[in-house]
C-alpha cells in the first residue's frame, strides 16, 4: 500500500542480486526521487518507458556498482511511513552518517536531498536514508 516503500524494496533487493537494472511504475515522487538518487551518484541513470504488457509506463533504474562489484547502495531505509510521517526543518536535518550518506526530503519545491534543503533552507517529509 506504500508506493515508496516498494520502490525502496524493489532497488534494496535488486542491489542485493546485483541486478543491474530495477523496474517500477512511475509516479511524480518516485520519479523526484530517482532523480535525486542520480545527482547524489547512487545510481548511474533513469528513463520512463511504456512496455506492451502494461497500461502504465514503467520507471527504470540502472543501479550503480564499484569497479570490482562493490555495492554503492549499502543501506536503504524508509523513514516517514503512512502510519506515522516524519517531518523536519531545514536546522534540524542532520547529516546522515557524518555526510557519507544522504536522506531524501519532499519539500514544497520538490524531492531534494537533505543537503539541498540545508543550503535552500527548507523542510519537509523525510522519506528515506541510505549510505
Amino acid at each position: 500500500t506504500d508506493p515508496i516503500a516498494d520502490m525502496l524494496t524493489r532497488i534494496r533487493n535488486a542491489v542485493r542480486i546485483e541486478r543491474p537494472t530495477v523496474s517500477l511504475p512511475v509516479s511524480k515522487v518516485k520519479r523526484g526521487l530517482a532523480e535525486v538518487l542520480k545527482r547524489e551518484g547512487y545510481i548511474w541513470d533513469w528513463r520512463e518507458e511504456e512496455t506492451e504488457d502494461s497500461p502504465r509506463k514503467q520507471l527504470h533504474i540502472d543501479l550503480k556498482y564499484g569497479p570490482n562489484g562493490e555495492r554503492v547502495i549499502r543501506h536503504i531505509k524508509r523513514v516517514s511511513k503512512p502510519g506515522r510521517r516524519v517531518y523536519a526543518r531545514a536546522n534540524a536535518l542532520k547529516p546522515v552518517l557524518n555526510g557519507l550518506g544522504i536522506s531524501v526530503i519532499s519539500t514544497t519545491r520538490g524531492v531534494i536531498s537533505d543537503r539541498e534543503a540545508r543550503q535552500r533552507k527548507l523542510g519537509g517529509e523525510v522519506l528515506c536514508e541510505l549510505w
